[in-house]
């Protein structure tokens, strides 16, 4: 739907080389997923099962601390191995970190677990980390502490079963599994209070995108709703198409209040910064003209900038829904390269 309407509006002279660069390049239907829920709601199964479906990263406790070499990994490690709570912000970086590198930016990410507390959420919309979707499972108390007890993990796959549920036909797989550490019922008992008590306001903060699902039901339903959420696009609240942008010295939060802006009325978000950086890790031909100047730390010309973000802004999202622009122009220069672009802020 999207390569027809940039047909429409565009109407390039060779529209087969048009939409094969479009199929290249566009990353605008990526995944930016959190899956949230009690313990023993099924946010694993919900994760893994989305990754698969959409080919897009699976974030979650174990695998920043197993699976990922990021640059406070030993950092959240050692305080895991003295059994002591992991800081809010010491798993904000190392999300931030991990959402930075080009295969979220590329295929999407699904965040699994997080955030689970408040402040863990002010935190991650700080770093400018915005989900389009939130799936919150949920399910009575004494259905999870039961589940609980029949969990086991698949170490090899990190793929979670159940005992009475959901068994492996596969023997191989049965000798693997495992029964997780943390499973005494007191101990689950006690996550779910915790849980409770931080619900509310997780909920509050992310109500425009969130969709709260039954996970007492069949495996099945539950996922079908999930995608079904997923593949849906939220409708626009605000009262006209906007057209946004944020101007400011250095530090003084363009990039946070164009995100926060951008979450409130579902309008589109383009960071000047981070727009260069996908086109360099789409590989795009603009993005290969950029690349050199990001490697070797210099400023990207006006003239590239300026035509990636005519592309952008004139892509169906950007005139459908409106867009908030934030590092750029930074010089009145730019600012009459921009008037002269017919890109004109309301």
């Amino acid at each position: 739907q999207n390569m027809l309407e940039e047909l429409l509006i565009h109407k390039p002279d060779d529209p087969i080389e048009f939409m094969i660069n479009h199929l290249k390049q566009n990353n605008d239907e990526a995944p930016r997923v959190c899956v949230l829920g009690p313990p023993a709601s099924g946010k694993t199964t919900v994760a893994m099962w989305l990754c698969k479906h959409f080919n897009a990263i699976r974030i979650s406790q174990e695998t920043l601390l197993f699976k990922e070499v990021l640059t406070q990994t030993e950092e959240a490690k050692a305080y895991k191995e003295r059994n002591q709570k992991i800081p809010n912000a010491l798993w904000a970086n190392l999300i931030q970190e991990r959402l930075s590198n080009v295969d979220c930016i590329k295929q999407g990410w699904i965040l699994e677990g997080f955030p689970e507390n408040q402040e863990q959420a002010w935190i991650l919309q700080s770093s400018g980390i915005f989900p389009r979707h939130v799936v919150m499972l949920y399910a009575p108390d004494t259905v999870l502490i039961e589940r609980s007890s029949g969990k086991r993990l698949d170490p090899l796959t990190q793929e979670v079963f159940h005992t009475t549920f959901d068994w492996p036909s596969d023997p191989l797989v049965q000798q693997r599994l495992v029964k997780p550490e943390d499973l005494s019922e007191q101990e689950v008992s006690k996550k779910l209070l915790e849980y409770h008590r931080n619900f509310p306001e997780i909920f509050h903060i992310y109500q425009k995108v969130l969709k709260s699902i039954n996970a007492d039901q069949p495996s099945v339903d539950v996922l079908s709703q999930v995608l079904a959420f997923v593949q849906s696009r939220h409708r626009s609240v605000a009262p006209f198409t906007p057209r946004i942008l944020f101007c400011g010295p250095p530090g003084s939060g363009k990039s946070l209040q164009a995100a926060l802006i951008a979450q409130k009325y579902d309008v589109v978000n383009i960071c000047c910064g981070q727009l260069l950086k996908e086109a360099v890790a789409d590989n795009t031909k603009l993005g290969e003209l950029v690349k050199p100047y990001i490697d070797n730390g210099c400023p990207v010309p006006d003239d590239l900038v300026l035509k990636l973000l005519t592309e952008r802004l004139s892509a169906p999202d950007c005139l459908a829904r409106g867009w908030v622009l934030s590092g750029f122009p930074r010089d009145l220069g730019q600012g009459q390269q921009l008037q002269k672009a017919e890109i004109n802020p309301n």
